[in-house]
């Protein structure tokens, strides 16, 4: 097996610390973690969470500024996402009933976590919006 370029294991480690952040971040805010790092055939899903009824897919970005932060959030990609919640449901039927969203946090150092609620549609293709 190769070996990964050291800037890449940077950043992997980076983006992982990043998901415990924002774990704790939403632990703090209420919600509980029901899945980091859920992995399905069709892609990862960082983060779901639940607070109530409601389930949280939390797709986690983290960068090295907050303007590098707030640009990634064009990247999400929304349709990988969407897929993968579908099959973790599929997964995890005791959730089934629980109301669906999309989140986003992103975050960069010496800045607060951005949490955005809601932040894209499975559906109707709507772009994504920082609120």
């Amino acid at each position: 097996m190769a070996r990964r370029p050291a800037a890449r294991r940077r950043a992997e480690r980076f983006g992982r610390l990043g998901e415990l952040v924002a774990a704790m971040w939403l632990v703090a805010s209420g919600y509980r973690i029901r899945a980091m790092r859920a992995r399905t055939p069709v892609g990862e899903i960082d983060l779901v969470a639940s607070r109530g009824t409601t389930l949280a897919f939390v797709e986690v970005k983290s960068r090295r500024t907050a303007a590098d932060r707030d640009v990634a959030f064009a990247a999400v990609n929304r349709s990988r996402i969407a897929s993968a919640a579908a099959w973790w449901l599929a997964a995890n039927p005791r959730f089934s009933q629980s109301s669906m969203r999309f989140d986003v946090i992103g975050l960069a150092p010496m800045s607060l976590p951005r949490h955005v609620k809601g932040a894209f549609d499975a559906d109707d293709g709507r772009r994504a919006r920082w609120r």
